[in-house]
This record gives C-alpha cells, structure tokens and sequence, in this order.
C-alpha cells in the first residue's frame, strides 16, 4: 500500500530580510532591517512592538502605501502567494489592494470619507474591481453590515460615519475589507482606543471571518494581552529588528528576549494596588445630584433629541486620593470630567470645590483658580503646535500673575519631573512622541500648583511599555503634590493600578461605586462583570494544531 505525501501549505505572505529606508535626519537609518516573517492560511500572526518598532512599515509596505521614495523598501522581498510585490506596478497593486488583500486601519475616522454615506463608501470597492449591477451591490453590502454584526443596516447604509460609534466605524472598516472575501486581511492596531467590551466584540469579530472563511490574518497590536486572545503566531519587534518569533503558546509562557518580557511585564494586572482608605484628609471634591443633558435637532421641522449623559452623580474626594470613573464610550464619564473643570455646564446639581461652590459660566473658573486642571487624552490636540513646549507649560501660571521668571523657573523643573530635559521647552510639539506629548500635558497641568486633576482616558491611545511610564508617573505626581484625581478610563485594569475608589457609569448612572478592591474583587452590577470579563488576560493559547493540505 502506498503511502501520500503530505504537502505542507504554503504561506499566503511570506517576508524575506526586508529592510525599508528612512529620510535622512530621521533617528535611524532603516524603519525595518532585515525582517523575516510568514503568515498561512487561516492562521493569525502577530507582529507585536512599541511605537517606532517598524511594524505598521510592513503593513504599509506589503500594501504599497510607504511614502516613496523617502520611505522605500531597499532590500528584500515581500512573497504574496508566490508573487514579489515589490516588483509590481501601480496599477498592479491597485488590483491586489481590496480584491485579494484588505486592511484595516487603527483609526477608522482617519480612513472613512466624512462626506460619504457609509454605503457609497463600501460600494467603491465594488466600482474599482467589478462591474456590479445597483441592485445587487447594495444587497451585498447590507449582507456585508450584518456579517460584522451592526445592527439595522438597512439604516447604517445611508448614515455618514460621524453618526456611527468607534466600535461601528471599525466593523464598517472591517466590512469593507472583507467585501470581496481577500486572502489576506491586514489589521493595523485597529482595537488600540477601543472600550475593552467594543475590542473584545472586534477581535472576536476578526476570528469568527476568519474560521468562516479560511482568511490569513497580519495583525499587528503593541498589547499581549490582545495576542493571547487571537495570535498563533507572533514576531516581537524592537527598533526595526525581529527579536523574537515563535508560536503564541511558546513565546507567552516562555519568552526568551528581554523586550518580550518587558512588553508582557508592562500590561497591567487589574488588580487592586492601592488599599482601603483611611485618610481623614479635607476633602477636595464634593459632588451632589449632578445632571448633565445633551439637546439637538429641534427645529420647526424636526423633534428634539435629548441625551442625558449624567443623572445625579454623587461622590466625594479627599485629598491624596483618586477616583476611577470606568465605562464604555458613551456612558457619560468624559461629561462629568468636562463638567469639573469647567468646560461643559451641568443642568442641576452641586460642585464643591475645597468647600465652595462651583456656580457656572464664567464665576466656575474664577472660583476654582485655576486650581482644578486636565489632562486630555489626546495631548497633541490639545497643544498648540506653534508654540514651544516652554511657553505652553509657562503660559498658564502667567495668565493668573505669576512672573514670567517664576514660570519659566517652575516649568523647567517639572520638565525634569515628567522625565524630560530642560532643552524640551525650547522644542515643538511635534518633536515628541505620543507618551512624551502626554508627559507635556501632565507638566502644563501640574504648572498651575492644582488642587484637583481631572485625566479623561490619558493612557488609553499609549503603547503598554509607554503607559506603564505614565501611569508610574501618575502615581509619583499624586503622592509628591498630594493631589487629589479623578481618573476617567474604559479599562478596568488602569483603574485597579491607580484608584482608591471606583465608580462605574452606564448611560449617564452609576451602576456600582466602592473601595477598588471590592468592585474589581466582588463585583455587584451584570454590567461591572461585563466590564472585567472583556478585559484581554496574558492566557495561554491553544496549541495550534499543524495546517496540512
């Protein structure tokens, strides 16, 4: 009797010693050095890294999207089912890029036309590839809404993406990446500022497509705890360099490289850190029966919309302590922080500041003093990026008196606090990466000597390693200052690291407010458990099981 061979299956993307170039006076000379990977069929590979790593140059690459020529691949090949495509034209790639090979982008905002209506934005893939009847087109792209689960397509079809959340805005990316069933789908970072809940529905989404229909999955993330929801391979990158590769079950339970290690290291635990509080310490902040409500569209024509993004809200904070406000996009803990410090006005309900009474309007900021201050989640859009780091941490405190002096001798020593030197303030805020920006946000804030500090979601767009660093200097900011903080995050593990206390919003209320311990330990509210249930855990994957045709 004769024996079959058995053929192993060959990759759909294989990566040989790919090096990609960068402009002169950039930090290095090569993005990616000789970067070696493979991707097969109906397996997901990781490419996990920081920011600056070169992983997203690999997504580009293999799309054809690298701004060339300053950004070009000089060595290498990039093999898509057998085929170089650096050596491809144009025109060629146009061909591939949709048909064969979708991507998804980390900001599907960024990516998705303003002025296009959802429908007409899916169906341009039809129009570049195919000649599709209207008819038939718009069927397909409504089935396409429904297999990534969006509710009422019939309605999402004609609706502009600022209408959709940012878990809807990714499943329409996704949809439209998978329209015309590719290969291969390459999804960049497409969970990173995601609630925890909308990015375990994603990456459950991505799996499911991809056992559906035998897809080969680059996906490419800076979170581990995302890679042991869905990797079966990963390659850990560091400055351009693969340093490490591997199955997921190998490289989660055994990493051999420092930097895997540290990458693993740096995600938080979710568990409590800080420990019952029993400071009898004045107390800063004192909230009663806050409302909050949002009204649009009313008209002679058109009803009224109303919103109510917080229904009495009530807590107080002492000094030295920090309160978590957790919640998915939506729930209103963004309103309540814009709220405290002035930037939205509240329908009813009390402030207390250090014992008085914040009134609205003009008379909150004078009463505060500049006492209470913010750090934004975006840092980059909430500096002015004409002016010197310098002059936009020393403006403030010279807005309120203090001498330019004093301001610049005060802005020099937290730039040496929040870990930068004193040659930052001459620079823009270009120059900085993404935790260094947040890092300058934190410095302008803590200018102005305050009392009370409001951070909405200020880790949450951070690579894991760069927002260990930030959450640590959190932590040192609050015990050197004595502030108190109101900590606003839709991830349960950030909050069990930084908070004494946690409240959990859901539509406007809070569902459940206590010690960290008790709501992380014991939670009370289904929806507390569908918070800390979505949470990606460093488990072991499966052994994936050997793919033979």
């Amino acid at each position: 009797m004769s024996v079959t061979a058995i053929k192993p299956v060959q990759p759909v993307l294989e990566v040989v010693d790919l090096s990609i170039c960068l402009p002169s006076g950039a930090d290095r000379a090569l993005a990616v050095e000789g970067a070696s990977l493979s991707v097969l069929p109906g397996q997901t590979l990781c490419v996990v890294g920081e920011s600056g790593s070169g992983k997203s140059m690999i997504a580009n690459s293999v799309m054809g999207l690298l701004p060339q020529p300053h950004v070009r691949p000089v060595g290498g090949k990039i093999l898509f089912e057998g085929i170089d495509l650096l050596t491809l034209t144009e025109p060629q790639m146009r061909e591939l890029r949709g048909r064969r090979i979708g991507m998804v982008f980390q900001e599907p905002m960024t990516a998705l036309n303003p002025v296009m209506r959802i429908g007409e934005q899916i169906g341009e893939v039809f129009d570049a590839h195919m000649n599709v009847p209207a008819d038939e087109k718009r069927k397909r792209i409504l089935a396409a809404l429904a297999d990534v689960g969006l509710p009422e397509p019939e309605l999402l079809i004609d609706a502009y993406p600022f209408r959709l959340s940012g878990g809807q805005r990714q499943r329409v990316m996704i949809a439209c990446a998978l329209i015309l069933e590719p290969v291969l789908l390459i999804c960049d970072e497409p969970t990173t500022a995601l609630d925890v809940t909308t990015q375990a529905q994603i990456l459950k989404l991505v799996r499911e497509l991809q056992q559906r229909r035998g897809t080969a999955v680059l996906f490419i993330t800076h979170d581990f705890g995302v890679v042991s929801e869905i990797a079966d391979q990963v390659v850990v990158m560091q400055t351009g360099k693969v340093v490490e590769a591997g199955p997921a079950h190998d490289v989660l339970q055994a990493p051999q490289h420092p930097y895997t290690r540290k990458l693993i290291d740096a995600i938080p635990t979710g568990t409590a850190t800080r420990g019952p509080s029993t400071s009898d310490a004045p107390y800063v902040l004192q909230v009663q029966d806050l409302c909050k409500t949002y009204r649009s569209g009313n008209g002679l024509f058109k009803r009224g919309r109303a919103v109510q993004a917080a229904k009495d809200i009530s807590f107080d904070l002492r000094r030295g302590e920090t309160l978590g406000v957790v919640g998915e996009s939506g729930s209103g803990k963004s309103s309540v922080g814009r709220c405290l410090v002035g930037l939205a006005p509240f329908d009813s309900g009390r402030i207390l500041f250090n014992g008085r009474n914040l009134s609205q309007g003009g008379n909150f900021r004078a009463a505060a003093e500049g006492k209470i201050q913010m750090v934004f989640q975006d840092p980059y859009a909430s500096l002015n990026p004409r002016h010197r780091v310098g002059a936009a941490i020393a403006g403030g405190p010279i807005a309120q008196g203090v001498g330019k002096s004093e301001a610049m001798a005060r802005t020099m020593a937290l730039l040496k606090l929040v870990g930068l030197g004193a040659d930052a303030a001459d620079r823009y805020p270009h120059e900085f990466s993404g935790g260094q920006r947040q890092r300058i946000g934190i410095a302008r804030a803590l200018a102005m000597q305050p009392s009370l500090l409001v951070a909405d979601e200020p880790v949450s767009a951070l690579d894991v390693s760069v927002q260990a660093q930030v959450l640590e200097l959190f932590a040192q900011v609050r015990e050197e200052f004595q502030l108190a903080m109101v900590f606003i995050t839709h991830d349960l593990r950030v909050a069990g690291q930084m908070c004494d206390h946690i409240a959990v919003m859901q539509r406007g209320v809070v569902v459940e407010y206590g010690e960290t311990a008790k709501v992380l330990g014991d939670p009370q509210h289904a929806y507390t458990r569908k918070l800390i249930e979505a949470v990606p855990r460093l488990s072991s994957p499966a052994e994936p099981a050997a793919l033979v045709a």
